[in-house]
């Protein structure tokens, strides 16, 4: 019955969704080349808030939690399950005063209005996951980015989105190389739930009522662990508040 009620909404969902690219793709680039970072990055914010409201048609929640322990004026890295876009949409807006930074895969680089655009020239990195080895200086470079203007980094150590919310493998890779380029940051893990719900159908129609949930635990010093240490910390803390 819920797949059933879901097209014509999903429908007039998909048409919102998409004017908001539309609409903000433009605006990103005037924001960018006539005024500069910030004003692009205030762009970028007011697009994702607009994209969140969008989900409200679809009967979509969130709550985040704990988002006042976050430290501040230091370099942060963001390690986060994966389940969907709507994991990236949520983090942007939520978290938007940490000027969040994606690690992302080459293919968004290019074809989508506003999320493209803002993937190539936001301070994001775009990686080749066929080719791990393009993938290192890219990766040090957005940390080095972090560290010295104390901004935040966001990866998914998953590598692919859990499709029914069980959490996959980390892999330490590319957590390790922002590590060790940002040495004064701390690593902040986030569990996310029920962004998967959305896409439980697939692209359409668009799963209706879900409540997503964005956790936030405790910072953990990046100079004061050895990486082992640290991965494993980061794991456990997101891994055992998913709920399936």
């Amino acid at each position: 019955m819920e797949k059933l009620i879901s097209y014509p909404i999903s429908a007039l969902y998909y048409l919102c969704f998409g004017l908001c690219l539309v609409i903000f793709h433009p605006i990103q680039w005037v924001c960018l080349n006539v005024f500069g970072y910030q004003a692009h990055k205030k762009s970028v914010d007011y697009l994702n808030f607009c994209l969140t409201l969008c989900t409200r048609l679809l009967g979509t929640r969130y709550t985040v939690q704990n988002r006042d322990t976050i430290p501040k004026n230091v370099p942060i890295i963001f390690v986060s399950n994966h389940q969907s876009l709507y994991d990236i949409v949520g983090i942007i807006w939520y978290l938007r005063r940490f000027h969040a930074k994606f690690v992302s895969k080459k293919e968004l680089g290019k074809g989508i209005p506003s999320v493209s655009y803002n993937l190539r020239h936001g301070g994001s990195v775009l990686i080749d996951r066929k080719d791990p080895k393009q993938a290192i200086p890219v990766i040090k470079e957005l940390g080095e980015y972090i560290e010295k203007h104390k901004r935040s980094a966001v990866i998914f150590p998953e590598g692919t989105r859990s499709k029914n919310g069980k959490p996959k493998e980390f892999a330490q890779s590319g957590l390790k190389i922002l590590c060790k380029y940002a040495p004064s940051a701390y690593v902040v893990p986030i569990t996310i739930n029920n962004s998967w719900k959305m896409v439980k159908f697939g692209a359409f129609p668009m799963g209706l009522g879900n409540h997503l949930q964005f956790i936030i635990h405790e910072a953990i010093p990046v100079n004061e662990y050895p990486f082992e240490e640290l991965i494993d910390k980061t794991e456990k803390a997101v891994t055992q508040s998913i709920k399936i």
